[in-house]
């Protein structure tokens, strides 16, 4: 290991991180039979949002990978794919009968004991919450034996709360126990709850709205669950002060649902940066719907802590979203990528530069190149990343962003990420003519490469590549100042586990380079 990297990436971490891996290391807990309360008797919740299909015909299908079920603990797909099967999102699946889910948690219950993969505090709290929802919308199937297997289990996850990893870790344990503690009327357990909730989403939840993982995926994944807690607690009000809390949940829930209306797509869709991809967490208009049906009520809230900007002309016909932002988890960056200064853009809603996205969580040298600066649309000096990733989720010495120019329609950024006499500094631009960047390297440096990925279904034309022109689809790429544009192939990835082939365009340059996209 190196000694540098490692100090590099620990530096950031908080001290309770470092006391609870060496807890968790040294004390493995196991599950303890906790009889649930007599007081159980939740009422029924609103239509939360219904999850993918992902069991059909006695088949599981997660990330895009199908297998028959052998057992809880199978790995042969992964550890995300695990997680997944233990979550058991299928029970709220549209086309899910009552009584097949109800088959489905017995078994698990008579696995219980030998489960051991599921039996982590992440698929236990994302399980936990499945199981209240189901249960709630559900009532005939609740029974003793079956409410104390789900206590059982949330008391174990109160034991064993995510402390190591905080992040959106945490925040679904916090979910999850708050759920489970109006679910059960456990006034002992709401206290810790709500408490931990409450601090979470303080510290979680930017002044913008925006997770602060930065991963516009997970923002809707969190979203989606403070919303079910919002769910329960409007329809289940148990304890005293509650209210008061629902209305500091409903707070939270607009300024995030007014981040997501600000930063999606005119399509409604996310922009896939960071760790993001499509068909997991729900689509923004699922989560607008699911908002209006607990009367919730937001606006659109300007871009600004959360590192990101939406550029778009005058005509509506191209939109940007930019990246320029430092890692704000700076203790769990683990969906980071050596992005700064990234960008997609669109024109007349279509793709046509993209990111590269993510298809694996696996450590490896795929996932590797997907956190990489030479997977996004920005500038690598001298062959390195602009922040030192590693490890699948690790991330070492960062880069670090000033901000000199900050409008609606042209912004200029640099950073430090190569090194403080190798900065990088990019304008962006945007009005009715086009979109423009202009990329500078301040101090010296070997060779600096500006990526463009272009989105797979969009034809490149290079007939005039030695003047520096390029047909992108409908439009055209205009570069100036350049040593040599390279035409590469590789893949990109909108979901899991699905890689699909496309153009990368490499400018070559030394000091500064513009370019230009505008309509032929």
């Amino acid at each position: 290991m190196n000694i540098r990297l490692l100090f590099e990436t620990v530096v950031h971490l908080k001290p309770t991180q470092i006391i609870h891996q060496h807890i968790r290391r040294s004390d493995a807990r196991g599950l303890t039979i906790v009889d649930a309360p007599e007081s159980n008797n939740p009422k029924a919740i609103a239509a939360p949002i219904a999850k993918p299909v992902s069991l059909a015909n006695g088949v599981l299908t997660f990330l895009n990978i199908s297998d028959s079920f052998t057992d809880w603990n199978q790995t042969a797909h992964g550890a995300l794919w695990n997680y997944n099967q233990n979550y058991m999102d299928w029970l709220l699946q549209p086309d899910l009968l009552p009584k097949e889910g109800i088959e489905w948690i017995d078994r698990f219950i008579e696995n219980l004991p030998t489960n051991t993969a599921g039996l982590a505090p992440y698929p236990t709290a994302l399980r936990s919450i499945n199981w209240c929802k189901f249960f709630s919308l559900h009532q005939p199937f609740k029974n003793k034996e079956r409410d104390t297997a789900l206590y059982s289990q949330v008391k174990w996850l109160e034991n064993n709360l995510e402390y190591r990893v905080l992040g959106n870790h945490l925040l679904e344990d916090a979910y999850a126990l708050f759920i489970a503690a109006i679910y059960f009327s456990d006034a002992k357990l709401y206290v810790k709850a709500s408490r931990l909730l409450n601090q979470q989403l303080q510290e979680q939840v930017l002044p913008d709205g925006a997770h602060y993982e930065q991963s516009p995926m997970y923002h809707c994944i969190m979203l989606d669950r403070l919303l079910d807690c919002i769910n329960f607690s409007i329809h289940n009000d148990v304890f005293a002060n509650q209210a008061s809390l629902t209305k500091q949940l409903i707070t939270v829930a607009e300024r995030m649902l007014g981040h997501l209306q600000t930063i999606i797509y005119q399509d409604k869709t996310i922009p896939l940066l960071n760790d993001s991809a499509e068909g997991i967490a729900p689509l923004p208009c699922e989560l607008f719907d699911y908002a209006q049906r607990l009367g919730i009520q937001w606006r659109a809230l300007p871009l600004n802590e959360c590192g990101y900007r939406k550029l778009v002309n005058g005509q509506v016909q191209m939109e940007a979203v930019v990246d320029i932002g430092n890692i704000q988890a700076t203790y769990q960056p683990g969906h980071s990528h050596a992005d700064t200064f990234n960008y997609e853009l669109r024109w007349k809603g279509c793709p046509y530069i993209v990111d590269t996205g993510i298809s694996t969580y696996e450590k490896g040298v795929r996932r590797q190149y997907e956190r990489s600066t030479l997977a996004h649309n920005t500038v690598s000096i001298d062959g390195q990343d602009s922040s030192h990733v590693w490890g699948g989720f690790r991330v070492g010495k960062r880069a670090r962003v000033t901000i000199e120019e900050d409008t609606p329609t042209r912004i200029t950024a640099r950073h430090d990420g190569f090194g403080s006499k190798k900065l990088h500094q990019r304008t962006f631009s945007i009005s009715d003519s086009g979109f423009s960047i202009e990329d500078k390297v301040i101090g010296k440096a070997s060779s600096a490469i500006s990526y463009l990925h272009v989105a797979p279904d969009i034809e490149v034309g290079t007939d005039r590549l030695a003047e520096g022109l390029i047909t992108i689809g409908s439009l055209q790429l205009s570069v100036e100042g350049h040593n040599e544009i390279e035409i590469l192939h590789n893949s990109v990835a909108k979901e899991y586990n699905k890689l699909t082939e496309t153009t990368v365009i490499a400018i070559h340059f030394t000091t500064t380079v513009r370019y230009q996209i505008q309509q032929k």
